[in-house]
């Protein structure tokens, strides 16, 4: 095809095909080298932006968690020293009320007990009612004063009580001292009393009526105070008398040591509940947390099914991808993305253009961009058309109208099944398509022949539509992607003898019957086998197909029971040789086993309803066996 060119190109400029060639080369190669150093230019700028947004990043975290930090710290200091001064003012409340009591009760000891007044009244009363009597009056002074010490000391000590050392202290003295002769009235033994003894005691009980009548002071302060009897016996004689300022100064150790208990405690109760506090937040924040990573891995939103453009530069990393994301807001969270994108080892991210939508997951978005971008712009997909394989022109038809690209059975696409098959049986159309695509179509069966001059020419796969795509052009687009996949095998089809249609149509039948690559192989071998000895095929798909039921499910009854004598020229078993055209929509797997089946010698196979396994023969006795078998014993269960 360059033989007329390079006449002219020699002709042209005086200059040889060699030189121009090489002239050719050597620009090709200059707006190669322009071409690299932009896409490395391109690739460092990319570089150095991904370096620069790196540090920006880290920058504004560091100095958000500074921030945080030390507003943390702020809280907490702010909170402590209000604690502080509410305990301290509750503790001087307490001691100005402990010290007033204290201060009363020392006045009223002070008032009710004037030793020395009580001493002179006893003692002026016992000289006028007896004065006679000086060695009792003595005992009773003696006695009375002792008693006065014990009093003065007892009522010391119960004004030490809310002091636990005090008491201790006191109660180890009364511990340590000798006990006094107990003053009686009585003796348990008279007979080994003395004369002398008795005499005493006589004299020292009427010491005690002339006490109790002459001084009536006396005897008051005797009913307000213990019997000398029932407290004489544990007190000690050498023990000092405290005073108003040995009370007042245990009284304050006593104070200060429970103030620095409460002091404790408080600050026990508040270490307890910041601890508690802090426990509560990062249980809070641990749940917020595990809350936002689950949100962000959903889809920003599920409605929305409008299309984003994003531009994926060279040499992004899953940090910088997270960022773009997030701006055109397609994800919620960058940095879940890019720790997301991490743990599920989602690293060979393609750049390039995406078309992407909200509402698609972070998994989905990871999927596209791996499968890499296109490198230049295009326009975003509105929706999805699916043809199955070994689908018919009619099952087709009837699922022109799902939109695969969504879940939901209520988007529909903006086709339907009537103006499917208009386009499909349109003459124009398909002569138009015959110019266009003449290997493929070039043998296409007449209109009088086929039920569908198109059938099998679409090619089985998954279509994008968009907002300007009409009925004409999805369908151009399905024959174009036959043309596609079979356009490495025409020489060799050419080669065998065969045309484009009749590869087709015995694929269509490969397709139904066989399952797996090597049983498709085999199979197209037993059909070419078959032809070649001038037999039938006798396949059911071809009989199904012509009474309209191929696609739809049948029984095995009714598969074994169809009727093989119907007059179509679908029918292979009343025809021998291929039917009129393709009965189905094969797939590339059935198109490679229809050029390149095995070399066998079998001419029958049977397929076992229940495993799927198929079984092949040489004779018709083989085959009969296995048809009783696999097929005929299974039916009849």
């Amino acid at each position: 095809m360059t033989d007329l060119k390079d006449q002219e190109s020699k002709s042209q400029g005086g200059r040889s095909f060699k030189e121009q060639i090489l002239a050719e080369l050597e620009e090709a190669n200059r707006l190669r080298k322009i071409r690299e150093e932009e896409l490395f230019q391109k690739e460092q700028e990319a570089k150095e932006l991904a370096q620069k947004t790196a540090q920006l990043m880290a920058e504004y975290e560091e100095q958000d968690r500074k921030d945080r930090a030390e507003a943390d710290l702020q809280a907490q200091k702010k909170k402590l020293h209000d604690n502080a001064q509410k305990a301290l003012q509750e503790n001087h409340i307490a001691v100005e009320t402990d010290q007033e009591s204290i201060d009363q009760t020392l006045n009223q000891i002070s008032d009710t007990f004037s030793p020395k007044e009580r001493k002179e009244n006893k003692t002026e009363s016992l000289e006028e009612d007896n004065p006679t009597s000086e060695l009792s009056t003595k005992q009773s002074e003696e006695i009375f004063s002792e008693s006065q010490d014990f009093s003065s000391n007892n009522d010391s000590s119960l004004s030490q009580k809310e002091s636990n050392s005090a008491s201790m202290m006191e109660s180890t003295e009364f511990d340590q001292t000798k006990p006094l002769p107990v003053v009686s009235m009585k003796s348990e033994d008279d007979s080994m009393m003395s004369s002398s003894e008795e005499t005493n005691l006589i004299g020292n009980s009427d010491s005690e009526s002339q006490f109790s009548e002459g001084d009536k002071t006396s005897s008051e302060l005797d009913s307000e105070t213990p019997s000398v009897e029932s407290t004489l016996a544990p007190v000690n004689s050498n023990q000092p008398i405290e005073t108003s300022s040995d009370v007042k100064e245990d009284t304050e150790k006593s104070m200060r040591k429970k103030r620095r208990q409460k002091t404790e405690g408080l600050a026990n109760k508040i270490t307890k509940r910041i601890i508690l506090v802090l426990v509560l937040i990062l249980i809070a924040l641990g749940l917020f947390g595990a809350y936002y990573i689950n949100s962000s891995l959903k889809p920003v939103d599920k409605t929305d099914k409008s299309y984003v453009q994003v531009d994926i530069p060279i040499g992004s990393g899953n940090k910088l991808i997270g960022q773009i994301l997030e701006k055109d807001g397609l994800i919620k969270s960058g940095t879940v993305f890019n720790f997301y994108s991490k743990f599920k080892n989602y690293t060979n991210f393609q750049s390039g253009y995406y078309n992407l939508q909200k509402s698609m997951s972070l998994d989905e978005i990871a999927k596209e961009l791996q499968k890499g971008g296109t490198t230049e712009p295009t326009k975003p997909a509105v929706g999805k058309v699916l043809v199955r394989e070994g689908y018919t022109i009619k099952q087709i038809a009837d699922s022109i109208d799902d939109n695969v690209a969504t879940k939901s059975t209520k988007d529909k696409t903006p086709f339907t099944s009537k103006a499917f098959l208009a386009v499909v049986k349109d003459k124009t159309f398909i002569a138009d398509m015959v110019k266009k695509y003449s290997k493929l179509l070039g043998n296409l069966p007449s209109s009088d022949e086929a039920t569908y001059q198109l059938e099998g020419y679409l090619f089985p796969a998954t279509y994008n539509y968009y907002k300007d795509t009409d009925m004409k052009a999805l369908v151009e687009e399905m024959i174009s992607t036959t043309n596609q996949t079979l356009s490495p095998y025409y020489d060799k089809i050419a080669s065998s003898g065969k045309t484009v249609n009749e590869v087709l149509t015995m694929a269509s039948l490969v397709e139904k019957e066989g399952s797996t690559d090597e049983d498709r192989r085999k199979i197209a071998s037993v059909f070419n086998n078959r032809l070649d000895s001038g037999m039938a095929l006798q396949s059911n798909i071809a009989v199904l197909y012509a009474i309209g039921k191929l696609g739809e499910k049948t029984t095995l009854s009714e598969d074994a029971s169809i009727n093989t004598s119907i007059n179509s020229p679908y029918n292979d078993y009343t025809n021998t040789g291929l039917m009129p055209g393709p009965v189905d929509s094969p797939s590339k797997s059935a198109i490679e086993a229809t050029v390149n089946p095995d070399s066998t010698d079998y001419l029958y196979f049977v397929a076992d309803v229940k495993t799927g396994n198929v079984y092949y023969a040489k004779t018709y006795e083989e085959h009969t066996a296995n048809v009783e078998k696999y097929v005929n014993s299974n039916i009849s269960q």
